[in-house]
């Protein structure tokens, strides 16, 4: 949309950019572009704030009334509300008492639920490889690192 916006503009025609990846607009250099902080593909937001988009919105349309371009990227000055851990969180169908147990005594479930492990065991005895594990770990590690 960036390089759009330069053949819109030469026809007389204002543009603004919303910017996800703030390195691809500095290289497409657009003639306005606000960057915002958000996860790929939700530009103005979390989908279900609309006061918050709306201010995503007016301030993108701000930058039609400035001149200090030719180049114009501004970033917008807010986080996604949704992007600060909620300390109230819980796992889902996980009860609220594992949940806030210690790491390692979460770990030990886990584990102890991977029903697949003895028919992985079995294949990899059975043709010699593996493509899972190639970080090294061993399923009681790739557990911890889950629970952690």
């Amino acid at each position: 949309m960036s390089a759009l916006g330069h053949y819109l503009e030469e026809d007389g025609i204002a543009t603004v950019a919303i910017s996800l990846i703030r390195p691809q607009t500095e290289d497409t250099k657009p003639p306005r572009a606000l960057w915002v902080p958000f996860e790929l593909g939700r530009p103005f937001g979390p989908p279900s704030d609309p006061v918050f988009r709306k201010r995503v919105i007016i301030t993108a349309l701000r930058l039609l009334v400035r001149e200090d371009g030719p180049v114009l990227i501004e970033d917008f000055s807010h986080d996604d509300p949704r992007a600060h851990p909620d300390p109230a969180w819980v796992p889902p169908f996980i009860s609220t008492t594992v949940a806030a147990s210690p790491p390692e005594t979460l770990a030990v479930r886990l584990e102890a639920e991977m029903l697949l492990r003895g028919a992985h065991r079995r294949w990899v005895e059975q043709h010699r490889r593996t493509t899972v594990g190639l970080s090294g770990l061993s399923t009681t590690e790739c557990a911890r690192y889950v629970a952690d």
